[in-house]
């Protein structure tokens, strides 16, 4: 088959668009016929890129783990999924990812497409929806009539959790540059603040729950943002502080299969919409890669077929 594979640590100069082995289905996966795949700009710095579960090497090594394809090989132990179902979800980060024409997955990874949904978005969806939804209801506790405030709101995380969070009635208000302010507001954010322009602390006011998707000095800043008792999540690092009487949370996405299913739904009924903000066929990987470290914003997606 034909895949994108990176033989040695390096970056996206280091991708090759070439024949790869089939890959093997094993009990609990299914085989993915992909159609389009998904990816985090610092992913081929990862360990999971590198070795397995066992810390045994495991290059060439092919990227991408965010899948959107059709299920053509089902194993033993499976359930929930059949021949012929489009279905998206994410891969393990110490297997080959999406960037192949065909990828063994676990099958309690994945979920069903929508009717109504596409390839490209679908691809876009998994890891940003999970860790926006992660972020703003498991660990950040978000209710309705709450204030959130999203930092990266242009970000393929932070345009999920501006749709997630408007859409469980909080009030949302979006951080990030000017350019990013019409986009925010049109995906639901209430106000927006302009990092460039406005000071932070002056046009925030006292937040319920602040979702950090950029870390740094940002991060270091925003327990002052918020309201005692209020709650603080980072996908960058442990917040520096937790807010006043309040509490800190730092964590990575997790697989949910329940979870794609509720995103699967609200992206089939037009609630929510990844932004794809461009996309490239498998051969040019590393133009993608490259793209997205230029800061495209939204997801970049490689389309497959």
């Amino acid at each position: 088959m034909r895949a994108v594979r990176i033989h040695r640590q390096g970056d996206h100069h280091d991708l090759v668009h070439e024949e790869a082995p089939h890959p093997h289905a094993a009990t609990g996966d299914v085989l993915v016929k992909v159609h389009a795949a998904g990816f985090v700009p610092d992913e081929l710095t990862w360990p999971g890129t590198w070795v397995d579960r066992a810390g045994r090497d495991r290059a060439p090594s092919i990227p991408c783990h965010e899948v959107a394809g059709v299920v053509a090989e089902v194993r033993y132990g499976t359930t929930g999924l059949s021949l012929g179902d489009r279905v998206f979800g994410l891969t393990d980060w110490h297997r080959d990812g999406a960037a192949a024409e065909y990828v063994a997955v676990e099958a309690r990874n994945l979920a069903v497409m929508p009717d109504g949904l596409g390839f490209d978005e679908a691809a876009a969806l998994p890891l940003s929806g999970l860790t926006a939804w992660q972020g703003l209801f498991v660990h950040g506790g978000l209710r309705a009539g709450q204030t959130v405030v999203v930092h990266g709101a242009a970000g393929g995380t932070g345009t999920l959790a501006v749709q997630l969070a408007r859409h469980a009635g909080a009030h949302v208000i979006a951080t990030g540059r000017g350019r990013a302010a019409a986009l925010a507001r049109e995906l639901g954010a209430h106000d927006f603040v302009d990092l460039e322009r406005q000071p932070l602390e002056q046009a925030v006011g006292q937040a319920d729950v602040v979702f950090d998707t950029i870390g740094g000095e940002l991060l270091a800043r925003s327990a002052g943002l918020m309201r005692p008792g209020g709650t603080l999540v980072s996908i960058t690092a442990p917040p520096p502080a937790a807010p006043a009487g309040g509490r800190a949370a730092f964590f990575i996405v997790e697989p949910d299969r329940d979870q794609l299913a509720e995103l699967a739904r609200l992206a089939g009924s037009g609630a929510v919409r990844a932004h794809v903000g461009a996309v490239y066929p498998l051969a040019e990987a590393g133009k993608a890669f490259a793209a997205k470290q230029r800061g495209v914003p939204g997801k970049v997606v490689l389309q497959v077929r």
